[in-house]
């Protein structure tokens, strides 16, 4: 059963689930067991979850953003497809958080390797842009990668972002989408 707090922002192929901490909690502490992290976002779970780039210091990292800033709590979120009998299943996560300059807004995503290729990050990633759109302190997204991942490059892209400098991580790029005031 869903909690009450998800809220979901739907696309064509899409519904985007957003996470709460009681998820984060639950995929803690699933020891390679999701199926409560499947039903508290009402979702199967893919068998190749979690994504392969995955890094669990993430789940600490979103609740201590949550913790510091409760109002970002709406902008991370996971990807669920929905099925041909409404059916959902978890393909991949993406998110958005405020960075040092709260008016900065930091997005990522995965996608689990049996749905790459199929533009559900750019499709996601678009959906999740434009409803944080609506939250005037942002003025504007920004996106790390690395120059050899050429599909990601192509998702910023096509999401509007541009190419805007070196990146925190040591070879690393930064792409950058600036917002009218």
């Amino acid at each position: 059963m869903q909690s009450p707090l998800i809220e979901e922002i739907l696309t064509p192929r899409l519904v985007l689930v957003s996470i709460t901490p009681e998820s984060i909690h639950a995929e803690q502490s699933a020891d390679g067991d999701f199926r409560l992290l499947g039903q508290g976002i009402g979702c199967t779970i893919h068998p190749e979850w979690p994504p392969i780039h995955w890094e669990p210091h993430v789940l600490t990292f979103m609740l201590n953003q949550f913790a510091t800033h409760p109002d970002q709590i709406g902008w991370h979120r996971y990807v669920a497809l929905p099925g041909p009998s409404g059916a959902r299943t978890l393909i991949g996560c993406l998110g958005a958080f405020g960075k040092d300059d709260p008016l900065t807004c930091e997005i990522g995503w995965g996608i689990l390797p049996s749905f790459e290729g199929r533009g559900y990050a750019t499709e996601g990633m678009r959906a999740l842009i434009d409803h944080l759109r609506a939250d005037t302190r942002i003025t504007s997204f920004i996106a790390h990668t690395f120059p050899s991942l050429h599909r990601s490059i192509r998702v910023m892209e096509k999401c509007g972002l541009v190419f805007d400098g070196n990146g925190e991580e040591p070879g690393s790029i930064r792409y950058r989408l600036l917002l009218q005031p």
